[in-house]
């Protein structure tokens, strides 16, 4: 607390004292007290009053009356001195006691309620508005008994003293309500008073509906209100967007725009999560251009919510820019940007941004490790992943949490190392999630360990039932090792507990339209011209040798039965119809609701191959670019074929020096500086596994010493 800011020059000079010490009170705080008075001013002031002989019952009034004004956060604030200020004064004032309802902490003003000399309307505004607070602080008391009891006899009391029809107490009844989630009492107070409504008013219902899960009435509320404002709006598209509507959301948001009304951060922030939800970059761009339209100030949550989008949307780039344009960051921002990189399988760039993170003072916290985490488990760094969830705990004091094991298992599964895997689930400290066992079956897959993915599966669909990707999985698994019995036992028992497959979509977004195909989709207005076009890229591809991989086809059927069955899948529909709408030089972004097949993901990086476009695919849990992997495959070509003349020219009795063996890669590297982009080293570039085969790899080895 600060006590050394010099008193204003009027209150220095030896005061003019009158008959009523309050009158010299007044005129003493009216020159020592600024107009947003801090707390060290009031402390400061009321000393002056009992140095002066001023600090009587009559006088302290006044300073009560200064603290609604103080510019300091109420946490900041000793409740212990306004309750001395209030006991010492006799205070009749009901502005004073009422301001003791605003900063005082839960239960407090419960208890002071009961003795406030004078109440008006506004005091059982600031008591229901009290317990809306730490009911919204303390979502575990929002639906107690307790509170609902609390706040019915504040409601009695106010029906009592005939308060109960004044605007403002409808308004905090209704939003009280609203917290506890008793829609039915909520309503009843709306619809008492019809004429005594504001738009404060309806916003509270609109809130309370969005709260309790009721979008769909919320709406028909937002509909029938005459008159709407930017908390309106934000409140529904909120709503859409918690109950899993984000397309929804997004309609509602640009109906607001289009209406005129000016966005707030609230709503801003909802529709980037919309955005974000879909992975569809056009609708984040054009709230990012409602953005900069309204000059919105950069906030750290709104860099944060934009660096999300863009991440999630297919555009680290973009992501990038905006961390760095940011004016301030704070530790959000730096998870979303770390979250992102790890996403896109950047996962050096993004161990990176976590080293450069601590070094810039800030503390990882729990999600940063998730983040961290799953850039090592996307990028292979088996080591690291180890080191860092170690460090989580003996450093930062983090326990390890259920996402934490997820992107550790998720690692040494990736890496094969599946039997650790196992270990560390069975050693942790709280029961394992299914998703765990989820992520080791989906190793069994990958690995081809039938009989552990056989163990797993069928415990999974015990401990599941419901759940339709584990029965996927371990009929994949029967299906690869042609145990076509099993397979059929496996879709059976789905049947038979009414268990289906979920049905996969893919999004594809052109000219602001959104596009959506399903599995054979025949029901596209452009139908003819898509599979016309989808003829024509399989054509190519199989011209430059491409086979489909038909491991994934689930059925006992030929292969050219199978064959056709992934031709058909909804992200090559939707490749085909960018390849008509999507200009030539742009990319053709792709969102699959479901984990992209083996196949297709093949598929993919050879259209880009084939034909130099850039395709941008996000799944369920990865989002991936084939242009990236066609350059990354070109330029190791030029080092495999560059690798081989050496050893030509070493058989036929040549020599070498190490200087022209690393400038001949460096140029190769260089030519290809873009796939690259500064992410690795000519090392990285050599190092076994990573891009080049061991064999290849340890040629070099050989020659550069």
């Amino acid at each position: 607390m600060q006590f050394g800011t010099p008193l204003p020059p009027a209150a220095r000079r030896a005061p003019t004292f009158h008959a009523d010490p309050a009158a010299d009170a007044r005129q003493l705080l009216g020159a020592l007290l600024p107009p947003r008075p801090a707390l060290y001013h009031v402390l400061q002031a009321h000393a002056r009053l009992a140095v002066l002989g001023l600090a009587t019952a009559r006088a302290l009034p006044q300073l009560l009356a200064a603290l609604p004004r103080l510019t300091l956060a109420a946490a900041d604030v000793s409740h212990s001195y306004p309750l001395l200020l209030f006991r010492c004064s006799n205070c009749t004032s009901a502005f004073a006691s009422n301001h003791l309802l605003r900063v005082l902490p839960h239960p407090l003003p419960l208890r002071l309620f009961p003795r406030l000399p004078r109440r008006n309307p506004h005091s059982f505004t600031f008591l229901l508005a009290s317990l809306s607070n730490h009911l919204d602080t303390e979502p575990a008391a929002a639906g107690s008994i307790a509170s609902r009891f609390m706040g019915t006899h504040v409601h009695a009391l106010a029906v009592k003293a005939g308060a109960a029809g004044d605007l403002y107490v409808r308004n905090a009844q209704i939003h009280f309500y609203g917290v506890c989630g008793d829609v039915a009492a909520m309503r009843k107070v709306f619809d008492e008073l019809p004429l005594v409504r504001d738009v404060v008013t309806w916003n509270a219902v609109l809130a309370g509906y969005v709260r309790a899960g009721m979008v769909g009435v919320a709406r028909e509320v937002f509909d029938g209100m005459p008159v709407r404002d930017e908390v309106s709006w934000s409140t529904v598209v909120g709503g859409y967007v918690k109950e899993g509507e984000p397309e929804v959301a997004l309609g509602v948001f640009k109906n607001m725009v289009a209406q005129g009304v000016k966005a707030n951060e609230a709503a801003i922030v909802t529709a980037l999560s919309a955005a974000a939800q879909l992975g569809l970059l056009e609708q984040g761009k054009f709230v990012h251009e409602v953005v900069k339209r309204v000059g919105m100030t950069m906030s750290v949550n709104l860099g944060a919510a934009l660096i999300d989008m863009y991440s999630k949307c297919g555009s680290v780039a973009a992501a990038k820019e905006v961390f760095d344009a940011m004016p301030r960051r704070d530790v959000f921002a730096w998870n979303s940007m770390i979250c992102g990189l790890a996403t896109h399988g950047l996962g050096h760039d993004a161990v990176q941004f976590f080293e450069k993170f601590v070094s810039e003072g800030f503390c990882p916290t729990s999600i940063t490790f998730v983040g961290v985490l799953n850039a090592c488990s996307r990028t292979g760094l088996v080591d690291e992943g180890r080191r860092y969830f170690k460090l989580m705990a003996e450093k930062y004091d983090i326990e390890s949490e259920m996402e934490h094991y997820g992107c550790m298992v998720d690692l040494l599964s990736r890496a094969g190392l599946v039997q650790e895997a196992v270990e560390l689930i069975e050693g942790m400290h709280i029961p394992p999630d299914p998703v765990l066992w989820g992520t080791i079956l989906s190793a069994c897959k990958r690995h081809g360990l039938v009989d552990l993915g056989i163990t797993v599966g069928n415990k999974l669909i015990e401990l599941d039932p419901a759940h339709d990707g584990y029965y996927v999985l371990l009929a994949s698994i029967y299906a690869k090792a042609k145990k076509w019995d099993e397979v059929r036992k496996v879709r059976k028992l789905m049947s038979n507990r009414g268990t289906s497959k979920s049905a996969g979509w893919s999004l594809m977004e052109a000219h602001g339209i959104v596009h959506k195909f399903l599995v054979g989709d025949m029901n596209h207005k452009d139908s003819a011209r898509i599979y016309n076009m989808l003829c024509t890229i399989n054509r190519r591809l199989a011209e430059a040798g491409y086979v489909p991989d038909v491991s994934s086809v689930l059925h006992d059927i030929g292969d050219e039965e199978k064959v056709h069955a992934i031709k058909v899948h909804s992200e090559r529909l939707a490749i085909a119809y960018g390849f008509i709408v999507v200009e030539a030089g742009s990319p053709i972004r792709i969102v699959k609701n479901l984990s992209v097949c083996g196949d297709c993901h093949e598929f993919s990086k050879m259209v880009t191959k084939v034909f130099g476009r850039e395709i941008v695919v996000r799944d369920v849990c990865f989002i991936f670019s084939g242009i990236l992997k066609a350059m990354v495959k070109k330029c190791m070509m030029e080092l495999d074929h560059f690798y081989g003349y050496i050893k030509e020219q070493i058989e036929s009795s040549a020599t070498f020096t190490n200087t022209e063996v690393i400038a001949k890669c460096s140029q190769i590297s260089k030519r290809n500086e873009d796939t690259f982009d500064g992410k690795y080293s000519l090392q990285d570039v050599l190092k076994p596994g990573l891009w080049l085969s061991p064999e290849t790899s340890a040629g070099f080895a050989g020659p550069m010493g």
